[in-house]
């Protein structure tokens, strides 16, 4: 089974399906690419999409080592580069577990979960990955 269908709107907006649940997901082109800016752009899922995945690699093993990570936040800004091609300069992520109380063990666990993001590892090295922690 495929994982999305995508209907291009128009007005450089697409609106995607996600098949099994249903869930739509609306882009649109930013405003420094000929776009509105109105919803989230394909570049900027990708650098939510990192975001995304560390915080689910991380709750599963808070989960697996009996501890939780619920309310942790984080804040994700992309930089794109122009030259020679537009795309993905580096991805800057903010995570804050600071309402979490976690000991010395738990954040180190919490740390070593962007080594294992499916994301992450996707991502060519070219595109530079800033993750900072606030316990």
């Amino acid at each position: 089974m495929h994982t999305s269908e995508t209907i291009y709107l128009g007005n450089l907006r697409t609106e995607n399906i996600h098949v099994r649940s249903g869930q739509k997901v609306v882009t649109d082109a930013p405003i420094d690419n000929k776009g509105k800016g109105e919803c989230f752009s394909p570049t900027d899922l990708v650098a939510t999409g990192l975001c995304n995945c560390i915080l689910t690699i991380a709750g599963m093993a808070a989960e697996e080592h009996g501890f939780s990570i619920t309310g942790a936040k984080a804040k994700t800004t992309k930089i794109m580069a122009q030259e020679p091609l537009r795309k993905i300069a580096e991805i800057q992520i903010e995570f804050d577990f600071s309402m979490c109380n976690l000991n010395k063990k738990q954040q180190i666990i919490i740390e070593h979960v962007p080594s294992l993001c499916p994301v992450s590892l996707s991502l060519s090295t070219d595109v530079k990955q800033k993750i900072s922690f606030k316990f």
